[in-house]
């Protein structure tokens, strides 16, 4: 499980095709990186990744189709500036929300507009999803845990403060570009019970 609060900025070091998925090369730039294990999960881009390989620079992590199919990691460039969030301890604060790592679909910045020393962006996301994005509710965008403001038909908007365009991968991302979504896991299990019981 992870809180959706960033705790570094690294890069994409190397993509490997290996039979069919992949193998992903990470530089943690200023993710802090002690005492890392073999196993352990670190979410890139809101992804869960299990470290299979590391050193005091990176770390790499396999990728099946169904993570390359679900999200953007396999169409990232080279290079390219990735949320770094390390899987949350039991005595962490929560201070984003609950965050699987399991990302449900792929949205896209259709606007991002300057609000005092803030922006609000616009996010397009799939129909599929948008049932589930409620104003003032969490969402999940490439790990960040973020508050909705305003929801509708094609999309949501969220406002993001100096801190957060700061210290994540949104210093980098621009109109148009790809995002991973992550609904709030409260309104996944909602619907589940909800079924069960119309069901009974």
């Amino acid at each position: 499980m992870f809180t959706g609060i960033i705790e570094g900025v690294g890069k994409l070091a190397a993509r490997e095709d290996r039979g069919g998925d992949a193998r992903f090369t990470f530089e943690v730039g200023s993710l802090p990186f002690d005492n890392v294990q073999l196993g352990e999960s670190i979410a890139v881009n809101g992804v869960c990744l299990t470290v299979v390989e590391f050193d005091a620079a990176g770390f790499q992590a396999d990728a099946s189709n169904e993570t390359l199919s679900l999200t953007t990691l396999g169409a990232l460039p080279i290079g390219a500036a990735l949320n770094l969030e390390r899987a949350m301890r039991p005595s962490d604060r929560l201070g984003g929300h609950l965050v699987s790592g399991h990302v449900d679909g792929i949205g896209r910045v259709l606007s991002i507009h300057d609000d005092a020393r803030a922006q609000r962006w616009r996010f397009a996301a799939p129909a599929a999803l948008l049932k589930y994005i409620a104003k003032k509710g969490s969402i999940c965008v490439d790990g960040v845990s973020l508050t909705v403001n305003e929801v509708d038909g094609e999309g949501f908007e969220v406002a993001l403060i100096p801190h957060t365009v700061a210290h994540t991968r949104f210093a980098e991302t621009n109109v148009s570009d790809a995002v991973n979504l992550e609904i709030d896991l409260v309104a996944r299990y909602v619907e589940r019970l909800l079924g069960e019981r119309s069901g009974a």
